[in-house]
């Protein structure tokens, strides 16, 4: 191979690996809403727990710095939710609904296989 057609190949990589790795951080471009339970992320990831006799064990664990996900419904799909400004807590009203179903609207990213979605509302 020339050496001008080995450094095509090579930007063409580039470009194509540059693509994927954007699109993978990519999302948060429109608001979409998830309805789902409220749930910590320890004691379902690694007990199942969830529910609202979990409620007091999740609020804890939120409060602890445990990450708060939401279980989407019909899917079972968990979404890592995160605060709408960096350096924040997520806003209470999302840690006060642990164990219940809520609808949480705000802008979605997926990034390693992870999904997140930022809170801007929740009912």
């Amino acid at each position: 191979m020339t050496k001008s057609a080995i450094a095509g190949l090579g930007l063409a990589l580039l470009v194509g690996t540059a693509t994927v790795a954007t699109a993978d951080m990519k999302g948060g471009e429109k608001d979409v809403s998830v309805t789902g339970e409220v749930i910590d992320t320890f004691c379902y990831g690694t007990m199942g727990a969830k529910g609202t006799g979990h409620k007091q064990c999740g609020v804890d664990c939120a409060k602890k710095g445990i990450p708060v996900g939401l279980l989407e419904q019909g899917s079972e799909k968990v979404h890592i939710l995160l605060p709408n400004k960096d350096k924040t807590a997520l806003p209470d009203d999302v840690v006060s609904k642990m164990g219940e179903t809520v609808t949480v609207t705000g802008h979605p990213y997926t990034k390693g296989g992870v999904a997140f979605l930022t809170v801007e509302s929740v009912k």
